[in-house]
């Protein structure tokens, strides 16, 4: 099946996700609903591995490096430049276990940052006697302000998204890229929250390690996930030891003669029974669609549909942030703390689906979403305002 092109509009390209009607679904940043080309990939996958005797020795790899390429040239990078890993934590452990930290350095973090990457740096920390600094912002200023604010040359580590999983505030990664090479600090980029749906050139910022999970803006399966390694690290050490990191894996009849050497760049970081029939398809036919579609226009028509959300939230006297300080994909409405949950609850009346995290309630469509959609979105807010507002002003006359 060929991939799509990208129609222009808001809703036009509703048809190649499979979405039901009558759902107004806003939560892709938790998980992504499926293209029907990703769907049909996975069952015929399934048909496949039923029929073990038609997969091939070469099925092994062929799809995995093409899985591997296609990710690469989405954020600027070779396929040597990619592992294939099933999850952040997974990235975050290779990450910690290829960069020193010695006692006295700083791990800089964002405040309410996704849990995997603090865990992890936490237990390196304390391997090493080292020191998380979780950065903060106060009020007026950005993340990357804030993170600028704390480089100094105690920093080894600099571990920061592009956007933040809560509300999609902004961090211009090529700022702190810059900074944090100035001060002589490894850069670790979560892009799990932004590749797919918003530019990104490791060239450019050249991260030591940037992880991404393959289900939320990459639209694909769940448990598959990509790391990109620079190329000073891509000699270094393996959470595990599998037979298909190993150099000659491709020859079967030659597993028995162990060998000491790894494939070539970073493969030996990848996970053990990375060929997963039954979803490495899936990965494929997403991250062509997105390879058809190019990142930039994903983020140019998302970027048109939050806009008109912002608008309608701010019409309604709810908070959201200036476009400049946010990503072009994800929306973080404020709303009072006492009202959150009643807007998830007339939300999911409604047929809408969006998430709460932190203090936002987060929205993140993707380009199934409609015109209608948006106006069962801000319905429902609607409703939710304007039953606080009257509640408020009984109050007050009581």
């Amino acid at each position: 099946m060929s991939a799509l092109p990208l129609r222009p509009g808001i809703g036009a390209n509703r048809d190649a996700f499979d979405v039901p009607p009558e759902i107004a679904y806003f939560n892709t940043a938790n998980m992504a609903p499926l293209l029907h080309s990703v769907r049909s990939a996975g069952a015929a996958a399934l048909d496949r591995r039923a029929r073990p005797w038609t997969i091939g020795e070469n099925d092994w790899f062929d799809e995995a490096e093409r899985a591997r390429a296609l990710f690469g040239a989405l954020v600027g990078a070779d396929a040597d430049g990619v592992a294939l890993v099933p999850a952040t934590s997974y990235g975050f452990a290779v990450a910690a276990n290829n960069l020193p930290l010695r006692a006295g350095d700083r791990v800089v973090v964002l405040a309410e940052e996704y849990p995997s990457g603090i865990y992890t740096w936490r237990a390196a920390a304390g391997r090493a006697e080292a020191e998380i600094h979780t950065v903060s912002r106060v009020d007026g200023q950005s993340w990357t302000e804030a993170v600028l604010d704390a480089l100094d040359d105690r920093v080894a580590i600099v571990s920061v998204p592009q956007v933040h999983w809560t509300d999609g505030a902004l961090i211009e990664l090529e700022r702190v890229a810059d900074a944090a090479h100035g001060v002589g600090a490894r850069l670790v980029v979560d892009a799990s929250q932004s590749v797919g749906a918003v530019p990104l050139d490791v060239g450019r910022i050249r991260p030591d390690f940037l992880v991404s999970v393959g289900y939320k803006w990459l639209l694909g399966p769940f448990g598959l996930g990509y790391l990109y390694v620079a190329e000073e690290h891509r000699d270094g050490t393996p959470l595990e030891q599998n037979w298909i990191l190993r150099a000659n894996s491709q020859d079967f009849a030659d597993l028995i003669n162990y060998r000491d050497e790894y494939q070539p760049g970073s493969r030996r970081f990848d996970v053990g029974e990375r060929t997963n029939f039954e979803t490495m398809p899936m990965a494929v036919a997403a991250l062509q669609q997105l390879t058809t579609w190019t990142v930039p226009a994903i983020a140019g028509a998302l970027a048109d549909v939050t806009a008109r959300i912002a608008a309608g939230a701010e019409a309604l006297g709810l908070p959201v942030p200036d476009p400049t300080q946010r990503g072009p994909h994800l929306l973080g409405i404020t709303v009072h703390p006492g009202h959150r949950e009643a807007a998830l609850r007339a939300f999911a009346s409604a047929g809408c689906h969006a998430a709460l995290r932190g203090s936002a309630v987060r929205i993140a469509p993707h380009l199934h979403v409609t015109g209608q959609d948006i106006e069962t979105l801000l319905g429902a807010l609607s409703g939710v305002v304007g039953s606080a507002q009257s509640g408020a002003s009984g109050g007050r006359g009581a």
